[in-house]
């Protein structure tokens, strides 16, 4: 204890390296906004009518990471706010995070935190959602007022919830008499509106701002304005700034990268006790903030989301191939024994490109000749992330405890494990199951609770998947057993199978998930 105090005490004594940390935080908001006076312009033409109490068009706000969007939102409208106070204009500006889960996982929680802005606490759950929507309206239309809305990282809130609440949202004018709402939507990803009901996307995206993402040069002067702010005179290192620019100028001009990396450099060196910040502390700092940063996406994302990795991940610890098509089969397997519904193969193939952005998994598209192509996969995330990865998917699906395991143990009956023995036997190359080893044991929380998930439904393959996991039965002598719940009915019978991968009469029932014929 004595040690611990007396390392305290000499760090309050020593002097830091940093004078105002918060300059290199992502939501600060500078007195100047460099190289974005056009975007600002831009965003200020739009939303000024607001000072004149007539309703702004909506507008919706495009960029990758880090190129300045939320900052230069955040800088206009709040200037706008000061020159409406100062006039006596009733101008309310609310800003919200769609990304945070207990705010915007829910239409009714995106409502309810709406209405909190505007004095109307509403219960966290219990009102339909009328009824909430009710409760909003008449808060904000008690006085005349303008309300710009602000939907930061508008993107996800359609990934959790859809687009029936931007729906609503756009109409909500219709429903007032005193006050208009104009909607201002930020997001990271350009095609976005694309995918968006096209009644949404017309009144949603009246107006749109892209913004380009920062050169090299560009970074290195925001970076060295805000480091003279930051940090002592001369403890950064020459060429410390350069190389900064340089990392975030690869990851497409992200500027928030930039500023990130610049302050956990200060960090590191502090900690390794040294008087300067140098190149060394740039790269362990990079090293640090990937960890960090798919940690934190990993973290966010949606249920579905954790299945599908969960599936992959236990794929790979199996065997050496890992394709599209072998995940789905698992990936339904685990819904079924987690009480989710399964998602459509296609959008599954989505999530797997996605994680494959991400640089979570690495998918490459190979060709399997007459059988066409399909994607491998293989986990793109280092040896020393694993183990957290998997604690984040535990938790989130609630994967440990005896609770966990009934579901599985119950699926898994010793009937079931014998056809896929059986089916096994016909070829000695494929992967062996063996019966005897999948027991109480191997569904232990230490074993995630699926692993004999993966051991009952991974499929004897010879059968190849196309490019988006699509089952090509053409030479299906021995057919791909996929989901846990239908295993049985599904045993190999010969070539006599019915081809419905490719057979545009049929289609997928969206209750059962099984195909059927059209009528």
């Amino acid at each position: 204890m004595a040690d611990i105090n007396e390392f305290f005490t000499n760090y309050i004594k020593t002097e830091s390296l940093f004078l105002d940390k918060a300059v290199l935080q992502s939501n600060y908001i500078p007195g100047e906004i460099q190289h974005r006076e056009e975007q600002i312009k831009h965003v200020a033409k739009i939303v000024a009518p607001g000072l004149r109490l007539e309703r702004p068009s909506n507008v919706f706000i495009y960029g990758k990471t880090g190129t300045g969007k939320t900052l230069t939102v955040k800088h206009t409208l709040t200037s706008m706010q000061e020159v409406a106070k100062q006039q006596g204009i009733p101008l309310r500006v609310v800003y919200v995070n769609c990304k945070l889960k207990r705010i915007a996982d829910t239409e009714y929680r995106l409502i309810a935190e709406l209405a909190k802005h505007f004095g109307k606490p509403l219960p966290p759950t219990g009102l339909p959602t009328d009824e909430i929507y009710s409760a909003f309206y008449k808060a904000i239309d008690r006085e005349k007022q303008i309300i710009i809305l602000i939907l930061d990282e508008i993107d996800q809130l359609v990934r959790k919830i859809g687009d029936e609440i931007l729906y609503n949202l756009t109409r909500i004018n219709t429903d007032l008499k005193n006050a208009q709402v104009a909607i201002v939507g930020i997001s990271n990803d350009l095609i976005f509106s694309n995918n968006l009901d096209p009644r949404v996307k017309s009144s949603l995206a009246e107006e749109e701002v892209v913004f380009p993402p920062y050169n090299a040069l560009q970074l290195q002067q925001i970076l060295l304005s805000r480091s003279k702010i930051a940090f002592r005179e001369s403890v950064i290192q020459e060429g410390v700034i350069q190389k900064c620019a340089a990392y975030a100028a690869r990851e497409h001009g992200d500027a928030r990268r930039a500023l990130e990396l610049l302050r956990v450099a200060g960090e590191v060196a502090e900690r390794s006790e040294s008087k300067q910040i140098t190149i060394m502390h740039i790269d362990e700092a990079e090293d640090k903030i990937e960890r960090d940063k798919i940690v934190e996406v990993v973290q966010t994302q949606t249920k579905q989301f954790h299945i599908i990795l969960h599936a992959i991940l236990l794929l790979a610890t199996k065997r050496k191939n890992v394709f599209t098509g072998d995940v789905y089969d698992v990936y339904r397997a685990v819904c079924t024994h987690s009480g989710q519904r399964p998602l459509t193969q296609r959008r599954v193939s989505d999530i797997i490109a996605e994680m494959d952005m991400l640089g979570i998994i690495n998918a490459k598209v190979i060709s399997k000749g007459r059988f066409g192509r399909m994607r491998e996969i293989s986990i793109g995330l280092s040896e020393s992330l694993l183990p957290q990865i998997r604690d984040i998917i535990a938790r989130e699906l609630e994967l440990s405890g005896p609770a966990a395991d009934e579901p599985i143990q119950e699926a898994i009956s010793q009937e079931k494990l014998e056809v896929f023995a059986k089916d096994d036997t016909k070829d000695s190359t494929k992967d062996d199951i063996n019966t005897s080893t999948i027991s109480s044991s191997a569904l232990s929380s230490d074993a995630m609770s699926d692993d004999s998930i993966v051991g009952a439904t991974l499929h004897v393959m010879e059968e190849s998947h196309n490019e988006d996991g699509d089952i090509d039965t053409e030479n299906n002598s021995n057919t791909i057993i996929g989901d846990l719940d239908v295993a049985s009915e599904r045993i190999t019978t010969s070539n006599s199978t019915e081809d419905t991968a490719e057979d545009p009469s049929f289609e997928e029932d969206s209750n059962t998930g099984e195909s059927r014929k059209n009528r």
